[in-house]
């Protein structure tokens, strides 16, 4: 039997209220969405001032992943995640916890350890992410499984018959401790990739019949989004509706200079945003300086917007 743990925590501790905000997504009156799908983005250290007019979804950039958490063994950094937290529970925005089960940004610490250790360890790590964001919207409980398998993965059921049991029994532990949310998975390489969005949909169908996940998450970064084609996209995007369960586009940038920037947006975002099994856009960072890769800002540093971000406005005030 697990035996419960007390936790040295550092940071903020003040949820009151916050914990007994309603979990149900709708219509926000922060951001350029105003219907039913939101259009997120990141927090990273502070919430930027220029947040609640262009977003109404929030996800953390690093500060509810494992690593950032945990980086010294007992001891919960909690301070930056009650910040995103509470910011967007403050604002009536979703907030999706991102990530609880990554083969990158584990504590160090965890190589170390037997499996048994290991496992136990995983276990009260949920547990504590659950009773502290218990109204999280969203929780991404196994994130990059065909890239990031974790070195630990053998410990919390490895391949096992399924091929997959450790992405089973991740979510079989955060369906516990997340009662009140939506579980998702989230990948990379899928957008431009249809073979790779059939290997994805094999381990999303072993969750989905046994209950246990109801989102889609697809990265969509630069890397893969920059020189994909619409048809490519159209044609993922449709393979993964044909699983039933909304899709959610979790970590969307796109570079490029000025005008190129700009034509990747209005050529692809649209199929994004107007594509009915996608529920929820979220970008990876906004602001000049504070992307974590160069080119993909829609706002300079001194505030004035990139023609990207002028046309994703008007775009998004007439397709509501």
């Amino acid at each position: 039997m697990l035996k419960s743990k007390w936790f040295k925590t550092v940071g903020t501790l003040a949820l009151a209220g916050v914990l007994a905000a309603s979990v149900a997504v709708g219509s926000v009156s922060a951001g350029l969405a105003k219907g039913s799908k939101f259009l997120g983005n990141i927090i990273a250290n502070q919430v930027p001032n220029n947040f609640s007019p262009y977003w109404n979804q929030v996800t953390p950039e690093n500060s509810t992943k494992w690593g950032a958490v945990e980086g010294t063994r007992n001891v919960m950094n909690w301070g930056q995640a009650d910040m995103a937290y509470n910011y967007a529970k403050n604002n009536k925005m979703p907030f999706k916890f991102h990530t609880l089960v990554w083969g990158n940004q584990a504590p160090n610490w965890m190589n170390g350890l037997s499996a048994t250790d290991q496992r136990n360890e995983v276990i009260q790590w949920i547990r504590a992410a659950g009773q502290r964001y218990s109204q999280s919207e969203f929780v991404d409980v196994v994130n990059e499984p065909l890239h990031a398998k974790p070195a630990f993965h053998n410990a919390i059921g490895g391949d096992g018959q399924t091929g997959w049991d450790w992405v089973i029994w991740s979510f079989q532990q955060a369906r516990q401790a997340f009662p009140n949310s939506k579980l998702l998975i989230n990948e990379y390489g899928i957008i431009g990739d249809p073979a790779k969005a059939d290997r994805y949909i094999q381990i999303i169908n072993l969750l989905k019949n046994r209950g246990l996940v109801d989102g889609i998450g697809i990265q969509a970064h630069y890397f893969n989004m920059d020189n994909v084609s619409v048809n490519t996209m159209n044609t993922v995007l449709n393979k993964l509706q044909a699983t039933g369960l909304p899709v959610y586009v979790s970590e969307l940038d796109m570079t490029g200079d000025d005008n190129t920037q700009l034509q990747r947006y209005q050529q692809k975002f649209p199929v994004l945003w107007k594509h009915p099994a996608v529920k929820g856009v979220t970008l990876w960072g906004y602001n000049e300086n504070q992307t974590w890769t160069s080119g993909s800002h829609l706002v300079r540093s001194n505030g004035t917007e990139r023609p990207a971000m002028q046309w994703l406005k008007t775009y998004m005030a007439n397709n509501p």
